[in-house]
């Protein structure tokens, strides 16, 4: 078994700057720290989008600032609110497709890890927050797929392709969902697929395929479904996910990290006493 870890929607801004009353910056230096004490056996880190809140040259130096030294391996995708030239300048090294799309392909243990690039700047894409998979990406995924040929693929991608029951959010989920969710079925080695963008943890299976989402490191979506507004936020406890992954099984976890502490502290410190008396 080995284990895979992932935060999202991290939304760096500019220095001081906040997000109703939270500091981007803060919030995601906290879910590196705890995830680095408590999950130091990690093969690797996805960070599945909207890495900064407006895309600028100074968020991307801060990001870059955050994760430079750190111990777990570190994959880079974009969101909506990243933007491609600015991202590149700071991580020049980021894996690219060969039509410039930020997207990878890698290896961990058995399985083949596959990462999505999103973003679209079309004037169909809803002030550039919709996602989008051109025909050039579709063909660059569909080749991923056919070159792991019976190994078991992981997918991440920025945003979802299917709708998720916040009418805000499903406006601006993947233009083109359908299109990637039957290329995805043509493969039944695909094994399942994680996503960011809607700021909730959120599971289950949408035309035969599986998916998890996780809450941000900073702001995370209420449970308002009546409501046509992707830009609803809440203060809720932030979390990040983590993923074990077996031969014959993949069990996805997600932590309320700030919560977490003082619990696993008092576990620490010897209070085994409150798992007894749960038990």
């Amino acid at each position: 078994m080995h284990k895979i870890l992932v935060m999202t929607d991290i939304h760096l801004c500019e220095a001081g700057e906040t997000i109703i009353g939270l500091d981007p910056l803060d919030q995601f230096q906290r879910a590196l720290d705890h995830a680095a004490k408590t999950h130091p056996d990690a093969k690797a880190l996805f960070l599945t989008g909207d890495l900064t809140h407006a895309g600028t040259p100074a968020q991307y130096q801060a990001l870059k600032s955050a994760i430079d030294g750190y111990p777990i391996p570190i994959t880079l995708l974009i969101g909506n609110h990243d933007e491609r030239e600015p991202f590149l300048a700071a991580f020049p090294n980021a894996p690219q497709a060969p039509d410039g799309f930020i997207q990878s392909v890698q290896t961990i243990g058995d399985d083949v890890i596959i990462t999505l690039d999103t973003v679209d700047r079309s004037l169909d894409s809803l002030m550039g927050h919709a996602g989008f998979l051109c025909p050039a990406r579709l063909a660059w995924l569909e080749q991923q797929l056919i070159n792991a040929g019976d190994a078991r693929v992981l997918l991440f991608l920025h945003h979802p392709p299917h709708d998720i029951g916040f009418p805000g959010m499903d406006m601006i989920r993947i233009r083109n969902g359908d299109e990637l969710l039957a290329l995805l079925n043509r493969f039944p080695n695909v094994a399942h697929f994680f996503a960011g963008h809607v700021h909730r943890t959120i599971s289950g299976t949408t035309q035969g395929q599986s998916f998890s989402m996780f809450k941000s490191t900073c702001h995370q979506m209420p449970m308002v479904t009546d409501v046509c507004d992707p830009s609803l936020s809440v203060e809720e406890p932030a979390a990040y996910g983590i993923i074990f992954v077996s031969n014959d099984s993949i069990v996805v976890h997600s932590e309320d990290y700030d919560i977490a502490v003082e619990a696993g502290a008092a576990k620490r410190d010897g209070a085994s006493q409150v798992t007894a008396d749960r038990v």
